[in-house]
């Protein structure tokens, strides 16, 4: 366990301090026993595997990055590593992991008062209660800042929501999901903390996925719902509030690309080296390792951008067309990298034994989720002009 990952090869894990570095030995040892021998079976049956959350919670690294939580406040570089290595063994889990500490605990640490940290973040990061992250609406993605249809209404200490939200993750079991919804008042959005049970709450499932089968995305209707005064995030007042969630865990999102691509680059790497044709390895053909080599090549460029920008955020030089830049371009790299992985598997490569066929899937929902390419692109375009192209 001592080794770098083969995909490394300028060795930017080297980067991490020994205690950093053996956490993260730590997870990718849980991750290569508990998580990547059941994957593809979870991914088939579209089931999440419940019992391995207990487990999650005593790697004792769900609330490292809040100060409320118990342990030392990781850097950065190892927060990344940590989605790298969860993508690398399976794009699913790592996406339940990342609504739960960064979309749902990350909202209530940036926008909820001492109090409501207190009161939540202990437990989340134990794991004791999971977090979901309710944004997205069925008719709104990209423009979901203006145009959101939920909606919040005071009546006395509560207030009443109503609306619909879609393809929210962990959405069928979290405990507490924060909801985003506008104000009827003053038009502001804020953010409320809704707990599971709550009447006027429903989520279903949403079935027949092609990616993330494992995560339990949900549908979710709010009919009358009503949440008290003491559950609205004291700090969210608008929608930059939520950008600012948006902005950290859209890095997330770039170190999970470089994850998912080392694991492509490492399943077609192994595949050439043992199959066989014309009666010598595939690895021995030119054109082979030309696509190992591209396969290779875009996981380095990207893994030298994210350990860049955790680097900047680490000196609080923390900018949305940074985090911006790394989603869209990590994930459009990604996209190439599975492909040019199963290209090289041939028709072994569609099918779940040989386990690219699960990322080449899961590979397209990682690509359209926290800001699609071109809305990534937009926002790095009005940095570098001062001028807005958004419609």
């Amino acid at each position: 366990m001592s080794e770098l990952l083969t995909g490394d090869l300028y060795a930017f894990e080297s980067l991490l301090a020994g205690e950093e570095r053996a956490t993260l030995l730590r997870v990718r040892e849980f991750l290569a026993e508990k998580v990547v021998p059941i994957a593809n079976e979870c991914w088939a049956r579209a089931e999440f595997p419940v019992d391995l959350v207990k487990e999650y919670a005593e790697l004792g690294i769900a609330g490292l990055a809040y100060p409320e939580c118990p342990g030392p406040k990781p850097s950065g570089l190892l927060s990344g590593f940590l989605a790298l290595e969860m993508a690398r063994a399976d794009p699913s889990m790592a996406t339940f992991f990342g609504v739960h500490t960064g979309l749902a605990m990350g909202s209530i640490a940036a926008c909820g008062s001492a109090e409501q940290r207190e009161r939540w973040l202990p437990g989340m990061s134990r794991m004791e209660q999971i977090g979901a992250f309710a944004l997205t609406e069925p008719a709104g993605g990209s423009d979901v800042s203006g145009g959101m249809r939920t909606t919040a209404r005071r009546e006395g200490g509560e207030w009443v929501l109503d609306g619909a939200k879609r393809w929210i993750g962990n959405g069928t079991f979290a405990d507490l999901i924060v909801v985003w919804a506008r104000d009827v008042e003053d038009g502001h959005v804020k953010g409320f903390v809704v707990e599971q049970g709550t009447p006027g709450f429903t989520a279903t499932k949403i079935e027949n996925k092609m990616a993330l089968r494992t995560v339990q995305n949900a549908d979710i209707t709010l009919s009358g719902c009503r949440v008290p005064e003491e559950n609205r995030l004291r700090n969210a007042g608008s929608f930059r509030d939520t950008a600012r969630i948006l902005r950290r865990t859209r890095s997330g999102v770039a170190w999970q690309a470089v994850g998912i691509m080392l694991a492509a680059y490492e399943i077609a790497l192994r595949y050439a080296k043992e199959r066989e044709q014309f009666g010598r390895p595939i690895a021995k053909f030119q054109l082979v390792q030309d696509l190992l080599v591209r396969m290779l090549g875009n996981a380095t460029a990207c893994l030298g951008m994210v350990v860049r920008l955790a680097q900047l955020q680490d000196d609080d030089v923390f900018r949305d067309e940074h985090s911006a830049l790394a989603k869209a371009y990590c994930t459009s790299r990604m996209r190439e990298v599975v492909g040019w992985a199963r290209e090289l598997l041939a028709g072994n490569g569609i099918i779940l034994d040989y386990d690219i066929a699960r990322f080449v899937a899961d590979a397209e929902a990682i690509y359209s989720y926290e800001g699609t390419r071109e809305i990534n692109t937009l926002i790095v375009g009005r940095a570098v002009t001062g001028m807005s192209a958004f419609v």
